[in-house]
């Protein structure tokens, strides 16, 4: 991992490391330095979002338009639908064999629980998730500006490909000409995601120091074994899909790291995979050289639905809870738990432990208490850094996939 990677990641174990110390500090300076580190990083994290909506519409609006058949977008679409769930499926077994391991003599404290119960409660009161319908019905925005507006990428995703088919039935003088402009509008924000990277320490630092001033220790202290757990099977997942790139999608190994690294850089320390979205699309083009269909479409796609942590989330987690409460949890219920999981992750919303609130009646149906979902998000933030991680190189990995298909 060379240049921009490794300035992100120091900047971010310095930023957790400076946020930490100050989490003790009473002086009124500390917590103006905490506010101001807070307002640099939320103002870099704006500025990547402020690229994402228009990337996105421009590579998949150029994609579609200039792609040469419908069907070569419906084959691509297929296959990495089928790769998603392949991945999802993969994950959920992985942490079943890691979960079962690693919790096999697991017991903690009475009192412990009830003191990481009670740091949870808070959440417990968080805004009801929409249903699965109200996801499905949102998939086709009735008002695409909104959309846009609102920052909700599947539904400018959906209109942009459909815009994208429409001018496949237009006269190729307008077409050609539409899709110039377009094009430029994609060239002129790949040029202003250069320089948001550019500023990349800086703002990580920001979010990072501040942070680790609002969390302290809490993070690691006795919930540390869930927390370790999920981060390991989050991580080997993540470094299997390596050898899946250089083997089934004939990508050197070093490119592949190497395009991967600035994406997850800034994946891990933003928390965000549709944060790194502009820097990978332009990792894929440049230094991949995979096709426009694997860039402006199958990439966009997968942000906008494929979160290939919720099997693995869900799983440690259950086996976590049913250690915690004393019910045991069959291997035939985590079993349907991964198909559960792996059916429910392509509703999950793209907000910060958005899966955890959907597990809540999973856990009733399991038995679990609902307010077990309020301990995981207590403890998320740091699992959900391996979270975005997983997903990024997921992400990436089924691009170049999809585009040796297509090869």
């Amino acid at each position: 991992m060379k240049g921009p990677a490794v300035a992100v990641l120091l900047a971010l174990g310095v930023g957790l490391a400076v946020g930490t110390l100050l989490a003790g500090a009473s002086a009124e300076w500390a917590g103006s330095v905490v506010t101001s580190a807070d307002v640099v990083g939320s103002l870099w994290i704006n500025s990547i979002r402020m690229t994402v909506i228009p990337l996105v519409a421009a590579l998949t609006v150029t994609a579609v338009a200039t792609s040469g058949t419908t069907t070569t977008l419906r084959r691509a679409g297929v296959r990495a639908m089928a790769i998603f769930v392949v991945l999802l499926v993969a994950g959920g077994v992985l942490a079943m064999v890691i979960a079962q391991i690693s919790f096999a003599s697991f017991a903690l404290p009475a009192e412990v629980a009830d003191a990481a119960r009670a740091m949870a409660a808070p959440t417990l009161g968080a805004p009801a998730m929409p249903s699965l319908t109200e996801r499905l019905l949102e998939i086709v925005p009735a008002n695409p500006i909104r959309a846009a507006v609102d920052g909700a990428l599947l539904p400018v995703v959906v209109f942009s490909l459909l815009l994208g088919f429409a001018l496949k039935g237009v006269a190729a003088a307008r077409r050609d000409a539409v899709v110039l402009v377009v094009r430029g509008v994609a060239d002129a924000m790949l040029v202003l995601v250069g320089w948001v990277v550019a500023l990349a320490p800086v703002g990580v630092f920001g979010l990072a120091l501040a942070l680790g001033s609002r969390l302290g220790l809490s993070s690691v202290g006795a919930l540390a074994h869930y927390i370790v757990t999920l981060a390991v099977t989050l991580f080997v997942f993540t470094v299997a899909l390596y050898p899946l790139a250089v083997l089934a999608g004939r990508m050197p190994l070093r490119r592949f790291a190497s395009a991967a690294a600035p994406a997850q850089a800034l994946a891990f320390g933003a928390r965000s995979s549709l944060a790194a979205l502009p820097v990978l699309i332009a990792e894929a083009r440049e230094r991949l050289q995979l096709g426009a269909t694997a860039t402006g479409f199958v990439l966009p796609l997968a942000v906008s639905v494929f979160r290939v942590n919720v099997p693995m989330a869900w799983i440690v987690g259950v086996v976590f809870l049913g250690k915690l409460y004393g019910i045991p949890i069959s291997e035939a219920q985590l079993a349907m738990l991964v198909v559960t999981s792996t059916l429910l992750s392509f509703s999950v919303p793209g907000i910060p432990s958005a899966s955890l609130f959907l597990l809540a009646p999973v856990l009733v149906d399991l038995g679990l208490p609902a307010e077990g979902v309020g301990l995981l998000i207590a403890v998320d933030v740091i699992p959900d850094m391996f979270k975005t991680l997983a997903n990024v190189t997921s992400h990436l990995t089924s691009a170049v996939l999809v585009d040796v298909a297509d090869a």
